[in-house]
């Protein structure tokens, strides 16, 4: 496995929310400002341009450099946020050309990582990383029992939608929702379905 396995998951991430950015716009209108469809379509889309069109077979510079064209297209709290996840991916994998499969969640863990320190979010804070979290855990642990990683990253996809799904009974500790109180329960988060379909996009991607 190579960087080409990463180019397609941005891929498959650009699409996504493209297929979604009436639904995220429809969410980030009910607790933010309505613009996330958009932030997402656009930063992933230049973030996977950048790839594609790129040559390198570092997967680190790959990565980083992806993640520095989101930042530019899409300099919004979210798009930034996303690109800080990309770069510091990236960092972990550095220097290589060639990709084990557990690879693959060290680049995702660093990405939440990276989200979790810029955002200054925990887990269980209505956020991103209540959907992003359970997918890393779910395909670590289905990778560390030795499934493949069409069947690992599977797991971590429904993983992360249940915990998108988790999140909405949660209640908010940041933002525009933070402001209602416990009136914020029972609100979707426009952010952990960001994660689940970034995590449905790595599915599609490991077929």
């Amino acid at each position: 496995m190579n960087v080409s396995y990463l180019i397609k998951i941005l891929g498959e991430i650009s699409a996504i929310m493209d297929e979604n950015r009436d639904r995220l716009i429809e969410l980030d209108s009910v607790v933010g400002d309505g613009d996330l469809g958009l932030t997402m379509t656009k930063g992933f889309r230049a973030a996977y341009d950048n790839a594609s069109a790129s040559g390198i077979e570092d997967a680190g510079k790959l990565l980083y450099g992806a993640g520095k064209a989101m930042s530019s297209a899409a300099p919004s709290t979210m798009g930034t946020l996303m690109a800080i996840g990309l770069m510091q991916g990236g960092k972990v994998l550095k220097g290589k050309s060639e990709l084990a499969d557990m690879d693959i969640v060290d680049f995702l863990a660093a990405y939440e990582a990276g989200i979790m320190e810029k955002g200054k979010a925990k887990l269980g804070e209505k956020t991103f990383l209540d959907g992003f979290d359970p997918g890393v855990q779910a395909l670590k642990s289905a990778l560390s029992a030795g499934d493949s990683l069409a069947d690992a990253t599977a797991k971590a996809a429904d993983a992360a939608e249940a915990g998108f799904n988790a999140a909405t009974d949660m209640l908010a500790v940041h933002g525009k929702p933070a402001v209602k109180g416990e009136a914020s329960r029972g609100m979707i988060d426009p952010g952990a379905c960001v994660a689940m379909l970034i995590f449905k996009a790595i599915a599609k991607a490991s077929v």
